[in-house]
């Protein structure tokens, strides 16, 4: 008896786009279930994001690495949160300097003051910053060229954005830049932002910041991300503002170019 070809299951339009995203789409079904594959690749991502919250970032070899690229010997300080467990519970304590890192930092303030301070924390993901801290930091520098005041990378332990509006006030810099861990998602574990505050100091609220966010190789890459950080950086002096004043125009290509 000839055996009769069972139809085709129509293509999933959905499936040519997943070429295209790390996000979870078309992931099928089992029933009313994900199948097991999507469902032990989220559980795996999803333990790859909480791993990033918790991994201690090694302050010393990054503070290597940035002397290796000739920046000046960076400061290594702490915020008032004590340890990982506090930082998470308390966020008021990663904003701001302990005693300690106030008094150095104060006693590290030069003159003339610099055009832009140097944050760098470990934020919520260590791994964003262990992967990309020095070689973005290494793109900034090269972006910004020459012509700015930059003090030495300021590196702070379990530290929230806020925390650059101290360092900013005590050094008396006309800007700061910090370099954050951004939070890990399910696709994204290693994620670093970029926050700039004109004239920082403690008070200041986001809506005096610029950020650049999701700064990683399958992101907003270095280079791209360097060359956005320069051009905010550099207007945001001429303008004397940052945030909501300051519009992102570093992609606008002049008419006829």
């Amino acid at each position: 008896m000839e055996m009769m070809n069972s139809p085709s299951p129509p293509s999933d339009p959905w499936v040519e786009l997943r070429r295209h995203t790390a996000a979870r789409i078309a992931l099928g079904r089992t029933g009313v279930s994900l199948p097991t594959h999507e469902l032990l690749r989220f559980s795996a991502a999803h333990a790859q994001a909480r791993d990033a919250i918790h991994l201690p970032l090694d302050f010393a070899a990054l503070a290597q690495a940035l002397e290796v690229q000739g920046w000046p010997t960076p400061l290594c300080l702490n915020s008032q949160a004590s340890d990982r467990h506090a930082y998470l519970l308390r966020p008021d304590l990663g904003r701001r300097l302990d005693a300690a890192g106030a008094e150095a930092l104060a006693a590290a303030a030069t003159a003339p003051p610099p055009d832009l301070a140097l944050v760098v924390g470990d934020g919520l993901s260590a791994l964003g910053i262990a992967r990309h801290g020095a070689p973005l930091l290494a793109a900034v520098r090269a972006a910004l060229g020459p012509g700015l005041r930059l003090g030495p990378p300021v590196l702070v332990r379990h530290a929230r954005v806020a925390v650059g509006d101290e360092v900013g006030q005590l050094l008396r810099a006309r800007m700061v830049a910090v370099l954050l861990g951004e939070r890990p998602g399910l696709s994204s574990p290693d994620s670093v932002g970029i926050y700039l505050t004109h004239q920082p100091r403690l008070g200041c609220t986001d809506a005096q910041r610029n950020c650049i966010s999701n700064v990683r190789p399958q992101g907003q890459d270095l280079q791209a991300a360097a060359q956005r950080m320069a051009w905010l950086v550099h207007e945001g002096l001429r303008l004397g503002v940052t945030g909501v004043a300051l519009k992102d125009h570093s992609q606008t290509r002049a008419i006829g170019s």
